[in-house]
């Protein structure tokens, strides 16, 4: 007998759906504490969560039987994935369960915004009957601007379509293709959302590109007459900002759904009677409450039962199927893919990967998956591994290219991969020595030994005397302790890079002064672990 725990409210066609099934147990135990949950998780094959349990590492230090965590809902920040998975236990979501929710609630902000909604019936309610005050503004004709557009940002442009609104759309990682046939006019230019939209609504994790994206300087750039929305997570949009431009009236409304704390701590939109707030709803309809809740009870027991793997957010370790070669070559691939995100700012137009040498002639699959994994985790929030991170790629109409040549060039064997965006071009070249030491040697025809771990500097410079002291006083100076450096010159163009391993993450204060050095072209701080 299979036996599932189920320790928040779940919506009862998940429950059903798990009674039904042939060799399955439920057992519903809400409101448990940590040391409650600890003592007895291991008596369980399965556990379906929401947001209200915490499976910390003391959960699961005695996991006994346990082999898949479901959660019904998308964030798992209540997980310890690192530690599930060092523990062998598949960690899911259902991150598809809550766009049309999420979406459709974009939308009601966007509308009680406009018709004045919730003033106007809170006029009505107080004996007034106020109709020219509460004057409203009409959807159809407007252009609205999305700025993320992933599954919610998609489902938002095809609602407003049916107001026959003009969609401005930006995604600071790559549009998926379907975007246009929607009537989506892509933009690279972020400055033009803020320029021209009447209506802004966010959908972007939040990362440290996202955080803070809509500021005070932002909103300086917009009409007095546009409304915000943020459905998305709490701090995309400054709330600060948001306020103090509603204050000074440079703004028409604003709506927030998300904080970065919750319940609010900042809690100025009680001033604002056009600042629309609702306690984080997106995902609170009864539809989506019952679409997560069977579908994680689904994933789960298909899980257990050995039958496909859906929506893991972490793999069950195959170290023992791959050779060691390939999983370090896999180690390196991740690293560069890691550094590419950082060196190569842009909307992704192309991504190539070859293989050259003894590396060429393996199974390599997972040498290019673990290159995606770390070129495009900073675009979501949920980590990416080598189950998810295709599927996640093809959503945003990213491909891969890979090619093989068994004769080697320079060394016994190596990888390269090349990302083009509508930015940059940039190609790093990677090997790993004596089946263990991963090395990058070349970046952008530049050959160069860098050891691809912590954090990197990379700094493209003009090749003239000097550079080296100066990066090392610049750094001392911080009290940042420099590992080792790596130099490639190209003497004909006199241009040069400078690639850094540091003891730590340089500050923004040091990252600033160094790129203030009048050889510096290009400065970049990479986390490589």
């Amino acid at each position: 007998m299979i036996k599932i725990l189920i320790t928040d409210k779940l919506a009862q066609e998940g429950l059903d759906l798990l009674n039904s099934t042939d060799g399955v147990e439920a057992v519903v135990k809400t409101g448990i504490s940590e040391d409650e949950l600890a003592e007895i998780i291991g008596q369980y094959d399965g556990l379906i969560i929401r947001s209200g349990t915490k499976v910390t590492a003391k959960v699961l230090a005695n996991h006994g039987k346990l082999k898949a965590i479901a959660r019904a809902g998308v964030g798992v920040d209540n997980i310890d994935i690192p530690e599930a998975t060092r523990k062998g236990i598949l960690v899911m979501n259902t991150p598809g369960g809550n766009t049309l929710s999420a979406a459709e609630h974009t939308l009601a902000l966007m509308l009680a915004m406009s018709r004045n909604v919730i003033p106007a019936c809170n006029s009505l309610k107080s004996g007034l009957w106020d109709r020219k005050k509460y004057m409203g503004n009409q959807l159809n004709g407007k252009t609205l601007g999305i700025i993320g557009l992933g599954k919610i940002g998609m489902a938002v442009a095809k609602m407003a379509n049916g107001f026959n609104m003009k969609i401005l759309g930006y995604d600071p990682f790559a549009a998926p293709a379907e975007a246009e046939k929607l009537g989506v006019e892509i933009t690279d230019n972020l400055e033009r959302i803020f320029k021209e939209a009447d209506y802004i609504s966010v959908h972007t994790p939040r990362n440290e590109q996202t955080l803070n994206m809509i500021g005070a300087e932002q909103i300086k750039m917009m009409k007095p007459t546009v409304r915000l929305v943020n459905c998305a997570r709490g701090g995309i949009i400054n709330e600060d900002a948001v306020y103090n431009a509603l204050a000074e009236g440079a703004i028409a409304g604003a709506a927030l759904d998300v904080f970065p704390q919750e319940p609010p701590e900042n809690t100025r939109f009680t001033e604002s009677e056009n600042c629309v707030v609702t306690p984080h709803l997106g995902a609170s309809t009864e539809e989506a409450q019952i679409e997560v809740a069977v579908e994680a009870a689904q994933i789960l027991v298909d899980a257990i039962k050995g039958g496909p793997v859906r929506n893991a957010l972490n793999a069950p370790s195959t170290a023992g199927a791959i050779p060691l070669i390939v999983s370090r070559y896999a180690e390196l691939a991740r690293r560069i893919g890691t550094l590419l995100s950082t060196i190569a700012p842009g909307h992704i137009k192309g991504v190539e990967v070859q293989y050259r040498g003894s590396i060429a002639e393996m199974a390599v699959e997972t040498v290019t998956l673990g290159f995606a994994i770390g070129l495009l985790q900073k675009h979501f929030d949920m980590p990416l591994n080598i189950v998810n991170v295709a599927v996640l790629a093809k959503e945003r109409g990213i491909s891969i290219d890979e090619t093989k040549n068994t004769e080697p060039k320079d060394v016994a064997a190596s990888f390269s991969a090349r990302v083009v965006t509508d930015k940059v071009t940039r190609t790093v070249i990677g090997s790993v020595f004596g089946e263990s030491l991963l090395r990058i040697i070349e970046v952008d025809g530049f050959n160069i030994e860098v050891t691809p771990q912590g954090s990197v500097l990379v700094i493209f410079n003009d090749d003239k005397p000097g550079v080296i002291g100066a990066v090392g006083t610049v750094c001392g100076r911080h009290n940042i302790n420099i590992c080792t450096m790596g130099v490639g010159q190209k003497s004909a163009e006199r241009k040069a890079i400078l690639a850094v391993s540091l003891d730590k993450e340089p500050s923004t204060k040091a990252v600033d002064e160094l790129g203030r050095l009048d050889f510096v072209n290009e400065i970049y701080v990479c986390k490589l672990d």
